[in-house]
């Protein structure tokens, strides 16, 4: 075989990979299972996916279609070839906009073609939690729906087309046919033809008819997805009078690559929605309560109703970007449900939520009933949707499991059906998360399984048999909009009766004989509780680990990402995360690959240092630690800090590259070099110098190095100090003189400083070290470690709330917010922690005096300017670009703009080193480079980061300004 596969990547313009990395990151999607596939295929052109047909015919084997990866029922899990066509399969292809309709590519992202179809007035309806990196391959495949289901429902009602490969290569189009076309279809001897021919008998038959009515779920159900949708088949016009046109897209939607290989989508699209959306956000005691008003709500022609229960609000406490989402909670409710009306002014949102409010209330459900519109909607919007991700951030091996998480009934039916499903949980000692589309009847259930047990395990299994016959009972549909997969196949016949499950089977019979395509999926699944990512009683021994992890281990803070893909969405989409990804659109360079990668390792190695593996090196060598993952990730994995462990214990086995060293060493090296910075400068600058230095440190040519100042920081403070006439300043501040201030930033510390003391703060420079994060990104941990608990023991006895530490670069600032805690010894984390909640941003800082009225617009210029500001990374994963926009905004007439960019690429050293040049620069090209270049000269670029500042020089050719910068000289001069 592998000699077969070789020949084959000869002959693909694509890349074809057999490698034991590649085949892990593609082992497992966002479901529990995991099983090693034979190779991953990167298609470039339909004639690949054809060629991968003929082998996967000759050689017996399978192809599992993907696109983002982003299943639940463990849909592209398989032992075949996983062909992810997200990469070049991508293009929108043609917009009819007097039709209504949109031609694509399946690895289209639905957020971006909305963005593509907004400028039409147009946009696709069917909306999934994962719709800013989730692709309409995807969407197609599991037939997905989302939040807004009630007015657009799934992804099959806007299926106008499709292209396929079938499973013997020849190329079809399935669209909508007349009675005649349908009949046409039948004759001939291709494989096209017998697919009509077919489903003609299958359906034609009077007992089939009988039998499908009969059995499947309720045609009220709108969000079904049980099997292949042979009832829907049965439904048009050739099988029903009156019925709508036959089209086997009908069939395609939610067959998960089983049937055919897609390789272009037409769909239908509609226009806007109404400009003004209001959430009625209605607080309740309980569950059952909100379901009984959803009902209520329901009759008012809500767009959405969603539920978000206790469980997932606890988890929002303390999670970085979503705690701040909150702000419309009132006390701890049991469960809000998330209302939202849609119409063409506020005035006529607001009287339907009054009309709602005096509804529930007159019949005593419900205690709180904000209305929120604009930018609120959508943070309330981001904190829902972050609820699959926020779940798997409970400490522990327990975790709210993925098993019936996905069944539908008829929404009359859901407070009496939930009723019972926590009947039938309270009876094995279980409890479950509840949340999501309350207004269609599907709530996404997740009962809280250790799958690493035999107990667990057998759990798992347990509760899908039970709620199937609970589902069954109600007549309604096993999934609703996540599909069967593997998870939910097996009970396809007990839902479906065997008469109808014998007639799916046929169906897969007839369109893909030798099963090339997903199969164990749907159909002929393997026990739903086999191939899982754990095996029960697996013992993995204890790791001994640099950092802490709190209430938890290294193996289990990996695990806490489980697959749902946030780190794949395009720098089109927003956010900082994952910026490695956004340039090269590979896998393997998302958080989530980093992930999977460490976790399979550190399970599986036969190592005494289970980190020590070339492939878990190589997948975090472009993780280029911006701490995005830290915030944006709902799982809060913080994969930096997993990347300088697994840095830290693969040297241990390996040794410390002297790169790393050196970059290590920047501050000591700076402190030499300032006895003769000119000297320093000169050899950093000269072309011959220049090139031999970067060539024996492996530093790339194109890139300028950083320069020394003619003073140190920390020497002009003590010449100030000196100088300075007695101040009448009371309020005391200490600043932490970072290394890249100290030695080459001066003018920007000397600012801070003559700032701060303008604005009535005394500024006093404590005895310090430096910040130890050219360590932390290199992995050398231990010394970092050193280095933290040095300054937590000069530090912490100075440091409080009326004396804060405050630092003007983040990177280094923020190591005492973030990684000093988890560093040190564990007599001094009580030390460190005190330190963390009173170490500041210096526009943190001023942001805080400013709200607190200690500054004021008075105090600047009335000048008028433009800023547009990048922040850092760091300073973004911890919520604090907002204050750098609050300071900036500080003198009345300037304006500014946010940059809406991710990171700059050159992250600390990583823009530097000669491997990482060129992807630093793509990175940096995507957004910010372009942002900033040909502006107008009343506009300044501010950038918090020295980093940001330095790859705006190079990429750019501007010269970029902290803030501290702009509002020391946007200050009135005082006589």
């Amino acid at each position: 075989m592998q000699k077969a596969l070789q020949q084959l990547a000869v002959h693909l313009q694509g890349d074809l990979f057999t490698d034991t990395a590649m085949r892990t990151l593609y082992a497992t999607d966002a479901s529990a299972y995991a099983e090693m596939p034979l190779a991953v295929a990167i298609p470039k052109t339909v004639e690949d996916i054809k060629a991968l047909i003929a082998f996967a015919s000759k050689e017996g084997t399978s192809l599992i279609p993907r696109t983002a990866g982003t299943s639940l029922a463990g849909q592209v899990v398989g032992k075949g070839i996983v062909v992810d066509v997200s990469k070049h399969f991508n293009k929108i292809i043609e917009i009819n906009t007097a039709e209504s309709w949109v031609r694509v590519q399946p690895g289209v992202v639905r957020d971006e073609l909305n963005q593509y179809l907004k400028p039409y007035g147009l946009f696709f309806g069917p909306e999934t939690s994962t719709a800013n990196r989730a692709m309409i391959g995807g969407m197609v495949g599991n037939n997905s729906c989302g939040s807004n289901s009630i007015v657009y429902r799934s992804t099959r009602e806007h299926l106008l087309a499709v292209k396929a490969l079938l499973s013997d290569g020849s190329e079809v189009e399935f669209s909508t046919l007349n009675f005649d076309e349908f009949i046409a279809k039948c004759s001939g001897e291709t494989l096209e033809a017998a697919l009509y021919r077919s489903i003609r008998t299958q359906l034609s038959n009077y007992d089939n008819q009988v039998e499908i009515r009969k059995e499947f779920p309720k045609k009220s159900i709108e969000r079904r997805n049980t099997g292949y949708a042979i009832d829907m088949l049965l439904d048009t016009a050739p099988f029903t009078v009156g019925g709508p046109d036959f089209n086997f897209c009908k069939l395609i939607a939610g067959s998960e690559g089983t049937l055919a290989f897609i390789t272009e989508i037409k769909l239908n699209v509609v226009p806007l929605p109404p400009e003004e959306a209001g959430l009625l956000c209605v607080h309740f005691n309980t569950v059952q309560e909100a379901l009984q008003a959803n009902l209520i709500a329901l009759k008012y022609k809500p767009s959405a109703s969603e539920l978000i229960d206790h469980y997932i609000l606890d988890c929002t406490k303390d999670n970085i970007e979503q705690s701040q989402n909150r702000f419309f909670v009132q006390g701890d409710p049991g469960a809000i449900l998330v209302v939202e009306y849609a119409r063409d002014n506020r005035d006529e949102v607001r009287a339907i939520a009054e009309q709602v409010e005096a509804d529930m209330r007159a019949a005593g459900l419900g205690y709180h009933f904000p209305l929120l519109f604009g930018n609120d909607t959508k943070r309330i919007w981001t904190l829902r949707k972050a609820g699959l991700g926020l779940l798997s951030n409970m400490p522990g091996d327990e975790k709210p499991v993925a098993v019936i998480e996905d069944t539908a009934v008829d929404v009359n039916d859901l407070p009496a059906y939930i009723a019972d499903f926590n009947e039938i949980l309270k009876k094995h000692g279980l409890y479950s998360v509840h949340y999501a589309h309350a207004g269609s009847g599907e709530i996404h259930l997740r009962p809280i399984l250790n799958l690493k047990t035999a107990e667990g395990n057998r759990l798992f299994r347990v509760i899908a048999q039970e709620i199937a016959s609970l589902v069954k009972k109600y007549n309604g549909s096993l999934s609703g909009e996540h599909g069967d997969g593997r998870l939910r196949g097996e009970f396809i016949a007990q839902m479906i009766g065997e008469h109808n499950y014998r007639l799916l089977q046929e169906v897969k019979s007839v369109w893909d004989p030798k099963h090339i395509f997903n199969p164990g999926k749907i159909i002929d699944t393997p026990p739903m509780n086999t191939s899982l990512r754990y095996t029960p009683g697996q013992q993995v021994p204890q790791l001994k680990t640099v950092f802490r992890y709190h209430n938890q281990n290294v193996l289990q803070h990996a695990e806490q990402c489980n697959g749902s893909g946030d780190c794949r969405k395009s720098h089109l989409m927003g956010g900082t995360m994952c910026p490695s990804y956004m340039a090269t659109r590979n896998e393997k360079d998302t958080t989530r690959a980093r992930a999977n990668m460490l976790r399979t390792f550190l399970i599986n190695s036969d190592k005494l240092n289970r980190f020590d593996h070339e492939e878990v090196k190589e997948v975090m060598d472009l993780c280029i630690s911006c701490k995005g993952c830290k915030s944006e990730c709902p799982s809060n994995v913080d994969m930096a800090k997993l990347k300088a462990e697994v840095l830290q214990h693969y040297q241990d086995a390996n040794g410390v590259p002297f790169r790393s060293k050196l970059i290590a060493g920047f501050a000591m090296a700076s402190k030499w070099g300032a006895l003769a910075p000119g000297l320093y400068n000169w050899a950093m600058t000269n072309a011959v110098t220049s090139r031999l230095i970067k060539n024996f440190s492996g530093f790339a040519q194109e890139r300028s190095m950083p320069l020394l100042h003619q003073d140190t920081l920390q020497s002009w403070y003590k010449k100030h100090k000196q100088s300075a006439k007695p101040s009448n300043n009371h309020k005391k501040v200490y600043l932490f003189c970072d290394e890249f201030t100290n030695y080459s930033d001066t003018p920007i510390g000397i600012k801070a400083i003559l700032l701060l003391e303008r604005l009535g703060y005394e500024v006093i420079i404590p005895k310090h070290i430096q910040s130890g994060r050219a360590h932390i990104s290199k992995g050398l941990l231990r010394n970092a470690k050193e280095i933290a608990e040095q300054n937590v023991r000069l530090l912490s006895p100075l440091i409080s709330k009326e004396t804060p530490l405050i630092g003007i670069e983040p990177s280094a600032i923020l190591t005492f917010r973030d990684e000093y805690p988890d560093l040190v010894d564990d007599e001094l984390v009580a030390s460190a922690q005190n330190m963390a909640a009173h170490s500041f941003l210096i526009d943190e800082f001023l942001a805080h005096e400013v709200k607190a009225g200690n500054i004021l617009p008075s105090q600047f210029t009335a000048q008028e300017r433009v800023v547009k500001l990048h922040a850092h990374c760091q300073q973004k994963a911890w919520s604090a670009q907002g204050a750098s926009q609050q300071i900036l905004s500080l003198p009345q007439n300037y304006k500014v703009e946010t940059i809406a960019s991710g990171c700059c690429g050159m992250a600390g050293s990583f823009g530097y080193e000669k491997e990482h040049y060129n992807i630093s620069m793509q990175i940096g090209n995507l957004v910010l480079l372009p942002a900033v270049r040909n502006n107008p000269e009343n506009v300044i670029i501010a950038a918090t980061g020295t980093s940001c500042r330095h790859q705006i020089k190079d990429g750019a050719g501007v010269r970029a300004l902290h803030s501290v910068e702009i509002l020391f000289d946007a200050l009135v001069r005082q006589n």
